[in-house]
Order: C-alpha cells, then sequence, then structure tokens
C-alpha cells in the first residue's frame, strides 16, 4: 500500500537549522563534542551511527528537549530557538514507540496537537481528513489505535507530527520497531513522501540502507563527534576514513608494501589509486588501500592483479559473495553474479579498477 502524494495545502513554510558549537554534557560526562552543522530548508538529513554516538542526542537538541552546552546556539532560519521549549518550536517529532495514546481513536490521536493548540473545530476536522487520506488510513478513522497494525501506527504517529503543521520534521529511528519486510516497504513511502512535502527533515536511524534511501545528505557519528557528512554516494564511495568506511557497507583492506606506483601483496599487485581521495594525502605512506566487495571482479588467474581460493560462498539471490583468502592478508569479499558457483578451494583471481580503489588516513 502505497501513502497518496496529496499534501495538505496550508502546510508552513521550511526552515534552514543551523547548530553552532552544539555541545553536551550529562553529569559531567561529555556526550557529544561541540556540534557545526547546517541543514537546508527542506533537505532531508540524516544522522547514521551506532548507539551512542551522539546522533538522538543531537535530534533532541534541534526538538528543544535537551538544551546545548553554554555556547552552542541553535536557529532556526534567523529565527534563534536554543532556549525555546519544543512546544514553542513548530517542530513535529516521530518516536521510535510511536507513542500514541491508547484510550483514543486514529483521528483523536492525529488531531490531538491540533486540540490542544485550540484550532477551530471546522479547520481541525479539515485537516485530519486530509491527513487520514494522505496516510490512506480514512477506513480506520474510528478504530482505537491498537487495533490497527505496526505499519498503520506508524503513519499515524507520523500523521500527527504533521498535523500541527510544523516548519521542522524530526523521526527518531521510527521504523526500528516493525518487521523487514514491512521496514523496507514503509522506507520507499516515506522517502516519497518527504521528497512531496519538501519539509526540514532529520531523520535518526543506526540503519545504513535507511540512511541511502532517505538522506539527501548524511551526518556519520561517533563516538559523540562528527565524522563525515555528505551525500550518500560521497559517504559510500568516498569515506573520510576508516571509521566512515567500516561502518558503511562492507569495506576491503590489502595491505602490502609501495612499489613503483604499485602495491604488492601475497596474491600479487593492485595500482595505487590515481586520483587519491581526500583523506589519503593524510595517509602518508601507509601501505594498504581498499575497495568495496561489488567493485572488484573475477578474471584469469594467470592474468588477474590478485591470485587466491575460495574460502566461502555465500548464494544471496541476485548475488554471490565469495570470501577468499591468500590474494591479501586479510580475507576478501567480492560479489558476483547470483549465477555463478565456485566450490571451495576453487582458485581464482581478482582485479579491481583503480579508480574504485580508496586510500584511508
Amino acid at each position: 500500500m502505497k501513502l497518496a502524494a496529496a499534501v495538505p495545502q496550508s502546510a508552513s513554510a521550511s526552515v534552514p537549522i543551523t547548530l553552532t558549537q552544539c555541545a553536551k554534557t550529562f553529569r559531567g560526562t561529555r556526550v557529544l563534542e561541540p556540534v557545526d552543522l547546517h541543514i537546508e530548508a527542506g533537505e532531508t538529513l540524516v544522522l547514521l551511527g551506532p548507539s551512542g554516538c551522539g546522533k538522538t542526542t543531537t535530534l533532541r537538541m534541534i526538538a528543544g528537549l535537551e538544551t546545548p552546552d553554554a555556547g552552542g546556539r541553535i536557529a532556526f532560519g534567523d529565527d534563534d530557538v536554543t532556549a525555546l521549549p519544543i512546544e514553542k518550536r513548530q517542530v513535529g517529532m516521530v518516536f521510535q514507540s510511536y507513542a500514541l495514546f491508547p484510550n483514543l481513536t486514529v483521528r483523536g490521536n492525529i488531531g490531538y496537537g491540533l486540540k490542544i493548540k485550540r484550532v477551530p473545530l471546522e479547520t481541525s476536522r479539515q485537516r485530519i481528513d486530509e491527513l487520514l487520506s494522505m496516510m490512506r488510513l480514512t477506513a480506520h478513522a474510528d478504530k482505537p489505535v491498537d487495533q490497527l497494525s505496526g505499519g498503520q501506527r506508524q503513519r499515524v504517529a507520523l500523521a500527527r507530527a504533521l498535523a500541527v503543521q510544523p516548519r521542522v520534521l524530526l523521526l527518531d529511528e521510527p521504523l526500528t520497531a516493525l518487521d523487514a519486510r514491512l521496514r523496507d516497504a514503509l522506507r520507499s513511502e516515506m522517502n516519497a513522501l518527504l521528497r512531496e512535502l519538501g519539509i526540514t527533515t532529520v531523520y535518526v536511524t543506526h540503519d545504513q540502507a535507511e540512511a541511502m534511501e532517505l538522506g539527501d545528505r548524511i551526518v556519520v557519528m561517533s563516538a559523540g563527534r562528527i565524522e563525515q557528512i555528505g551525500s550518500p554516494r560521497e559517504i559510500y564511495y568516498r569515506p573520510a576514513n576508516r571509521t566512515v568506511a567500516q561502518f558503511v557497507g562492507t569495506i576491503n583492506r590489502v595491505a602490502g608494501e609501495r612499489r613503483d606506483g604499485m602495491l604488492t601483496t601475497t596474491g600479487g599487485a593492485v595500482p595505487l589509486p590515481s586520483a587519491p581521495t581526500h583523506s589519503a594525502a593524510q595517509a602518508g605512506s601507509a601501505h594498504e588501500i581498499f575497495f568495496r566487495p561489488e567493485d572488484a571482479f573475477l578474471a584469469d588467474p594467470a592474468h588477474a592483479q590478485l591470485r587466491g581460493h575460495i574460502e566461502t560462498s555465500a548464494f544471496l539471490g541476485e548475488r554471490t559473495r565469495l570470501t577468499i583468502s591468500g590474494a591479501a592478508p586479510d580475507a576478501l569479499v567480492v560479489d558476483v553474479a547470483g549465477r555463478v558457483e565456485l566450490a571451495r578451494g576453487t582458485p581464482v583471481g581478482i582485479s579491481i579498477g583503480q579508480d574504485a580503489l580508496i586510500a584511508l588516513s
């Protein structure tokens, strides 16, 4: 089931968000180092990282649920909102648990914020009807929320956040509680909806697939710091450092010795990157390079850059993931077409395009 494309006509104008030197300390422990971040009006920005990296703390500061340490500043457009509580910031928020009211119907949940704001009854009814239609929930309008599926509850929570016409939409891992198949379907629907709404959105997740599909830009965080900000393609193909490269997707490491523009290793030699990534300048004489599993291809061992043998072969449907030993000090992972069948111990050759090789600090 797809979400309808119609958007309430009276939606508030989106605003840019600027965080300046926003740090956070809890009970003497710094959990977020000073953050400088600018989010464009209408942009979907994804905060991506493992648990405890500071992404939810950053979201809560934008929401007004946390206050940055002294010296930090948060602005919505030209408005300094650093000291404003959440109810005065015009933000809509969707939590991981959805936080729906079990004693209210779908219609009651969606209209709760409008009731608190004392929106006229006719205006409120019209806006709720628009959102019920947008989320394909009209047939469920008078049901208690505990009679809904997980996907339907997620849409009620999103509709409730949009009902108050926020300038900013904040989503804290809203798909985590769903099963894998429903999560994939709703991720695609949410992507289309956010593009249609054009509202400034900050989305927190630890799921790389969600970040890649939903984000105009991704902020990769680790240990309370921003490691890299960029488009999904930049984050994936031009990671700033090992932390980013190893968290986003699978990456292979080839260690060896530099000789005449080549990196010589246990199973052969590969060319050093011709156009090093922006972080490679910091790498100095580091004797290692990296590549993604899909950027290597099998070749005749007699003419391949690297030679090894099959350690494991995992059929994944549209592709087969090979683990290859002997080609480098570390086992290498290579993705090939799903119909390829290779037995354990089979000698293989591997070649990698020079433009797919990554040098990291």
